[in-house]
């Protein structure tokens, strides 16, 4: 594009990127002070950058989203542990193997409202997960089956990990810092559905009711799969009578069992009077 038809008053910052692998070799070119300051990943990597990075990591998911059309999500929180059902045999312990039902309760349920993301042309109630296998895979991978997209929000662990291969390709993004990925969790959620899990699930579950009950953040479908798996992990009942929660906090949460109980608590959910 010559320099009359550019909508570009100034030259822009990928042209001079660009330039600066062709610039001579001197001395003062190859000190670290003259590298452009957004190119330089020894500079960005600085403590006194955190600030920057944190912005930036806001910023990439929801420029992404924005310009994918993407205006609502349906959360989905679930273990990483748990098998499909066929792979039951490879749960590490016979609780897990039970609960591998829920893999497929994930993957119809995460199916069921892709269809229905579809009637908007995936802009409305897109499957939003952790990127992860397990629970979350089934919810990638129901949304897939029903030819939709679905989001993945991956975190930077010590152990080896990668996206599972059902996330929309474009749609997968990667984090450093849990709490910007925690926000995009919740920025453009219509429900949020737990699934049996362990810390992870459990730090997610627990940060998103507090919004919820601190009215930070509206009052959404609130939906854990598995009634006798959460009531022998949380005894919500005696959090009401020692006074630590209100009696009327506990209307916040639906138990069910299967992905069409949940359905139903989506859709007869009246989003204007919340």
């Amino acid at each position: 594009m010559t320099e009359e038809h550019s909508s570009h008053t100034f030259r822009d910052s990928i042209e001079d990127a660009r330039a600066s692998h062709r610039i001579p070799d001197t001395p003062q070119s190859r000190s670290p002070a003259y590298r452009l300051a957004f190119i330089d990943e020894e500079f960005m990597m600085r403590p006194e950058l955190r600030p920057v990075r944190l912005q930036l990591e806001l910023l990439k998911p929801q420029m992404v989203l924005d310009e994918r059309g993407i205006e609502s999500t349906v959360v989905m929180f679930g273990g990483a542990r748990i098998p499909a059902p066929e792979k039951k045999e490879t749960a590490k312990t016979p609780a897990l193997a039970e609960l591998s039902h829920f893999y497929e309760e994930a993957r119809r349920f995460a199916r069921a409202v892709t269809e229905r993301s579809l009637e908007t042309y995936g802009r409305q109630l897109v499957v939003c997960t952790g990127g992860g296998p397990g629970v979350m895979e089934a919810g990638n991978l129901g949304a897939h089956e029903a030819g939709g997209q679905s989001i993945g929000l991956n975190i930077m662990l010590p152990h080896e990990q990668a996206p599972n291969a059902w996330v929309t390709p474009d749609l997968s993004f990667n984090f450093h810092y849990f709490a910007i990925r925690k926000m995009h969790f919740l920025m453009r959620a219509r429900a949020v559905c737990v699934f049996p899990g362990g810390f992870g699930t459990l730090d997610e579950m627990f940060e998103a009711l507090t919004l919820i009950q601190t009215r930070r953040m509206r009052r959404i479908p609130f939906i854990l799969f598995g009634t006798e798996f959460w009531k022998s992990v949380v005894n919500w009942t005696m959090l009401a009578e020692a006074g630590t929660i209100s009696p009327q906090d506990l209307e916040l949460i639906s138990f069910v069992e299967t992905a069409a109980d949940a359905l139903a608590i989506i859709d007869g959910w009246d989003y204007g009077c919340e």
